[in-house]
């Protein structure tokens, strides 16, 4: 079946900030049709205000499934608005960092069908990578629709726990900002070498982009990758004995930096 005839009795989003409108952009390219479309977001972005889709109208009666997209710190006040959904057939989908199954659950009841999934923001170019886990009321067909939804913005996967959530997290959820960051420090890396700012920025990230996506395509390892391209004493092998110390390296850096999200998250989670 098509997915917008699943989605024939609506698709709502809880909040459509960043992540829910790089989720939004990624489905209308899709061909999502913007007819089964609520949205409530308090602030909504000139785009959203130029698409044609319900936005801030009062809601359906039923929707086949409910994204919340919202901050956490905002979870208990926004998602009373959809408690009405909770005794039907809909589908609760959350990309909400932190916020636990169970958390769900305490509001709207163990009965409801609760599907806790992390995104990340290269979603918005259909690029994105989405765990996800389903609530003992889910069943196959329910995961599956999700699945098939999020599979529009890009890779998915399915947890076998939900614990293994918060470490989904520290490494894809927030992954993208740590790539972000390694584009300006490489292109400030070369400012400081003598390149202009304009095209060390380029450099920079035509190097990320491009490395990231051999690393995607290609049947040999990152390790072998790396390999292939240093050679004994040369540029590379010199750069790569200051990423690869086993102190001060990118390695323990990288490490502490996952850990330390993921830790953030199981706190978020508990709270």
């Amino acid at each position: 079946m098509d997915i917008n005839d699943r989605l024939q009795d609506g698709l709502v989003l809880l909040g459509c900030g960043k992540m829910g409108s790089a989720m939004l952009a990624g489905w209308l390219d899709q061909g999502i049709d913007p007819v089964n479309i609520w949205i409530i977001e308090p602030n909504p972005s000139e785009w959203l205000k130029s698409l044609n889709i319900h936005l801030n109208e009062d809601l359906r009666d039923h929707a086949a499934l409910a994204l919340i997209a919202v901050k956490p710190q905002m979870m208990r006040q926004a998602l009373p608005r959809l408690t009405g959904y909770a005794s039907g057939s809909t589908i609760f989908l959350s990309v909400a960092a932190g916020i636990s199954i169970d958390a769900y659950e305490n509001i709207l009841g163990k009965g409801a069908l609760i599907v806790r999934a992390m995104p990340n923001t290269p979603a918005a170019i259909g690029q994105g990578i989405t765990a996800l886990i389903g609530n003992d009321a889910t069943g196959a067909d329910d995961l599956q629709l999700c699945q098939d939804l999020l599979g529009a913005i890009g890779q998915t996967v399915r947890l076998e726990t939900e614990s293994q959530m918060d470490a989904v997290t520290g490494v894809s959820g927030s992954g993208p900002a740590y790539v972000f960051f390694m584009v300006d420090a490489l292109a400030s890396a070369g400012q400081a070498q003598g390149l202009p700012e304009e095209l060390a920025m380029q450099l920079a990230k035509a190097t990320v982009a491009g490395a990231g996506s051999l690393a995607a395509q290609s049947h040999e390892t990152p390790e072998q990758l790396r390999i292939n391209v240093t050679s004994p004493n040369g540029t590379t092998q010199a750069g790569l004995e200051v990423l690869m110390h086993p102190k001060d390296g990118l390695a323990p850096l990288l490490s502490a930096t996952v850990a330390k999200a993921t830790d953030r998250s199981r706190e978020l989670s508990s709270g």
